[in-house]
């Protein structure tokens, strides 16, 4: 169900404590790529894509690359009964993948499946960074700022602001990179796979009015972290996208080491 955004006009002491040692970063004039790449262990065909998707890392490592592109990598649920659970699955992000092929018109979903800006990326083996480059040649039309607090007790304070004259809906997620799993049957049984950019968290869609000012609003959320995370190997995503598929702004942050 999707809420409307608020403006914040006061915090709860927990939050401004949790601010006290926070990192920030706003995006960019220019239109940031967000590229997701849908996957599965359970797909023989889709560890290449996501040795593609971590092959990005060296370059969203700097702050440059974080200028560039957004990777995310959403695992469906739809491989799950076929020999292998995976345990970053989730029915939220089959639904999100069958959303963009109905807006292409395709009647399928497939994995590995990209999508950058929203579009279908059939040539992903050759065209990402061509892909990246066409989109950032474009102004953005929305302004995006990540805010985060310091991670305590398994939860991560994050303020999300946004400012965009365009209605459409705001997606926060919480990845994390560098993870490890030790396949046992299935397709790709006896392999070993090495993921980046899983999402692990997800909020959204949230519905941004449209506003001909183009005020700024803000999201106030205490993020849930996985028992197992590994705090230099999260981050947050952030993105603001039109009922039409369109990708207004794209902005990640990975935690400071404050954090």
């Amino acid at each position: 169900m999707k809420t409307v955004l608020m403006i914040f006009l006061s915090y709860a002491a927990p939050w401004v404590a949790a601010q006290a040692q926070s990192c920030s970063r706003q995006s960019p004039a220019h239109t940031v790529a967000l590229l997701e790449l849908y996957t599965s262990e359970g797909c023989s065909s889709c560890p290449p894509a996501d040795r593609a998707l971590s092959q990005l890392r060296a370059q969203t490592n700097s702050a440059t690359g974080l200028d560039q592109v957004v990777p995310l990598a959403l695992h469906v649920d739809y491989w799950d009964h076929i020999g292998w659970k995976d345990l970053f699955s989730n029915k939220t992000f089959t639904e999100r993948q069958r959303w963009l092929s109905n807006l292409a018109n395709s009647r399928t979903v497939y994995t590995p499946e990209m999508f950058i800006a929203g579009q279908e990326l059939r040539n992903w083996s050759g065209g990402i960074a061509a892909a990246v480059q066409r989109i950032n040649r474009q102004p953005a039309r929305a302004d995006i700022g990540i805010s985060l607090g310091r991670l305590s007790a398994g939860t991560l304070p994050v303020e999300v602001s946004t400012r965009t004259a365009q209605a459409g809906n705001l997606f926060v997620a919480l990845y994390e990179n560098e993870l490890v799993s030790k396949v046992r049957s299935g397709e790709n049984g006896g392999a070993t796979l090495r993921h980046d950019y899983v999402v692990r968290q997800w909020v959204g869609p949230i519905a941004l009015e449209a506003k001909a000012d183009a005020g700024k609003v803000s999201l106030n959320r205490a993020l849930a972290v996985p028992g197992s995370a590994v705090a230099h190997n999260l981050g947050v995503a952030a993105f603001v996208q039109s009922e039409r598929g369109e990708v207004l702004q794209a902005l990640a942050l990975p935690l400071c080491s404050a954090s």
